[in-house]
C-alpha cells in the first residue's frame, strides 16, 4: 500500500517533516491554518531559516508530490498517517508548556477523518501523559466508523541539520499501544530502517519522555562545564583545555562541553523549564532540583558578560553607584545575535539578552549577524542593526562575539585593527585564539579564562 501523508502545522517542525516526507517518496500534504502561511510555504518561501529547507519545498511543491492546505476535510478523507507537529509553547510565568494548539489539532483532525483506518503521530514536545490523555481524546472525537489510533513519534531536530536529521535520523523512537501501529510507522521509515538506525520501540510514556531527557542531560553538560569555567575564571586556567582533557574520557565525551555564555533557543529552556512543573505536579520536585540550578548557572553567564563590559569599560559591575554604569555613553558592538549559528532563531537569545541590557545600561549597541538581523529587530527594535561585521565594529571602544559563526570564528586581528576606536573584545563563545589577539595589541576576555 502506497502511503499518504499529512503534517498538522507547518512552523519549523512541520515544515521540515513535511519536506522530508516528500524527500522520501511519500505524498504529502501540510496543514495550518494561516492562509498567509500557507501560500507562503506553497511559492516555496520559509518564515525562517533552515539551510537546504527552501530548496527541498520547491522541489516536491514542483514535482506535485508536497502541497499545503487550511483545509483538515481535504485531509481527513486522504491521508493515512497524520503527524502533529504544532507548536507548545511556554505558558505565561516560565513554567509548563501551553497544549492549546496540540489538543485543537488533534481534535480537529479526530473529528475531520473519515478514511476507514488511520493513525495519528504525535511528533510535539509534550509533558509526559499527554499521550494517553490524546489517545482517549482520539477515542471519544472519532467518527464510529473508523479505526483511528495514536502514537508517539518525538522529534530529534537540531537547528541548522533539520533536514539531515529528519532523512538520516540517529535513532527512530516510537510509542505505541497496538503492533499495528509500529508496523504502520516501521513503513514510514523503511528507508531509514534499511541503514540500520536504531529503532526503539516502547510505551507513551518512555518515547515522550525521551525528548525531555535527551534536551536536560544535554543542558546539564553545558551547565556543567559553565559552572567550572566560573571556578577557572576566579583561580586561573583554562577552561577549554580542561574540557578537552575530561572529554577523552569514553564515559564523558568532547561534544557539548564548550563553555560560553550558555544555552537559549526554543527547546533546551522551555524543556527543562516544562520538565520541572511537571515533575512538581507528579509530587517529585525534589527529584529535578538540579535542572532549576542549570537554569541559574546559564543565566549567570549572560551577567559574567555584562560583569566583564563593565571591568573592561573602567566600572566596576557591582559598584556603589546605581545610577552609573561604565557602559553609559560607550559604543559597543555585538557579533552574533541568534542563540546559535546556521539558524534565525532569537528565542531566549544569550546574545540578544546581553545587547538588551548593555542598551538598557547607556550604551550605543550595534549589532551584526548572518541571519538574526530581523527577527531580533521584531523582539529589540531600538538596537543599531546593520549589515556587516565592520560595519558594527566601526568605531566600538568594545566588541562582543556571543554567538560562534563560521565567520567570526574566522576573524583574525587585522579584520577590526583599523575599524575599532579601541582594541577590546569580549570572547563570550571561547573561540578565539586569545594569545594572537593580544600580540596584536588587543585587550581580550573570555569565559572560562581568568581576567585581570
Amino acid at each position: 500500500m502506497t502511503l499518504n501523508i499529512s503534517v498538522i502545522g507547518t512552523g519549523y517542525l512541520g515544515a521540515t517533516h513535511a519536506a522530508c516526507m516528500a524527500e522520501l517518496g511519500f505524498d504529502v500534504i501540510g496543514v495550518d491554518v494561516d492562509p498567509e502561511k500557507i501560500d507562503s510555504l506553497s511559492r516555496g518561501d520559509l518564515p525562517f531559516h533552515e539551510p537546504g529547507l527552501p530548496e527541498l519545498i520547491r522541489k516536491h511543491v514542483d514535482s506535485g508530490r508536497l502541497r499545503f492546505t487550511t483545509d483538515m476535510g481535504e485531509v481527513g478523507a486522504w491521508a493515512d498517517v497524520h503527524f502533529i507537529a504544532v507548536g507548545t509553547p511556554q505558558l505565561p510565568g516560565g513554567t509548563g508548556a501551553d497544549m492549546t494548539y496540540v489538543d485543537a489539532a488533534t481534535t480537529s483532525l479526530a473529528q475531520a477523518i473519515t478514511k476507514d483506518r488511520a493513525l495519528i503521530v504525535g511528533k510535539s514536545t509534550v509533558p509526559v501523559g499527554t499521550a494517553a490523555r490524546l489517545y482517549d481524546l482520539v477515542k471519544a472525537e472519532k467518527n464510529d466508523d473508523v479505526d483511528l489510533s495514536l502514537a508517539w513519534n518525538p522529534e530529534f531536530l537540531r537547528e541548522g541539520f533539520a533536514v539531515k536529521d529528519t532523512v538520516e535520523p540517529d535513532r527512530l523512537v516510537v510509542g505505541t499501544r497496538h503492533e499495528a501501529d509500529e508496523q504502520l510507522l516501521r513503513e514510514v521509515y523503511a528507508e531509514a530502517l534499511d541503514r540500520s538506525t536504531p529503532w526503539v520501540s516502547t510505551d507513551f510514556e518512555t518515547a515522550e519522555l525521551v525528548k525531555v531527557a535527551a534536551n536536560a542531560f544535554l543542558a546539564t553538560k553545558i551547565s556543567f562545564i559553565n559552572a567550572f569555567s566560573e571556578v577557572t575564571e576566579t583561580v586561573g586556567g583554562d577552561i577549554a583545555t580542561l574540557a578537552d582533557a575530561i572529554g577523552f574520557d569514553e564515559r564523558i565525551g568532547r561534544k557539548f562541553l564548550n563553555a560560553g555564555v550558555g544555552f537559549g533557543g526554543g527547546c533546551l529552556p522551555k524543556d527543562i523549564r516544562a520538565l520541572q512543573t511537571r515533575v512538581g505536579e507528579l509530587g517529585l520536585d525534589h527529584t529535578m532540583r538540579f535542572l532549576n540550578e542549570m537554569d541559574h548557572i546559564n543565566l549567570r553567564r549572560r551577567d559574567r558578560v555584562i560583569s566583564l563590559a563593565e571591568e573592561i569599560l573602567g566600572g566596576d559591575y557591582a559598584g556603589t553607584d546605581e545610577n552609573h554604569s561604565a557602559v553609559e555613553g560607550k559604543r559597543i558592538a555585538v557579533l552574533g545575535i541568534t542563540f546559535k549559528p546556521l539558524s534565525d532563531d532569537v528565542r531566549d537569545s544569550p546574545g540578544l539578552d546581553i545587547a538588551g541590557r548593555l542598551y538598557n545600561a547607556g550604551a550605543d549597541v550595534s549589532v551584526y549577524d548572518p541571519q538574526g538581523n530581523a527577527n531580533a529587530a521584531k523582539r529589540f527594535p531600538r538596537l543599531g542593526y546593520v549589515d556587516s561585521m565592520t560595519e558594527a565594529a566601526r568605531g566600538a571602544d568594545l566588541v562582543v562575539l556571543t554567538t560562534e559563526w563560521n565567520e567570526f570564528k574566522q576573524l583574525a586581528p587585522a579584520d577590526l585593527n583599523e575599524v575599532v576606536a579601541k582594541r577590546q573584545f569580549i570572547d563570550a563563545r571561547n573561540v578565539l585564539p586569545a594569545p594572537e589577539w593580544e600580540q596584536a595589541g588587543w585587550t581580550i576576555a573570555q569565559l572560562g579564562r581568568k581576567f585581570d
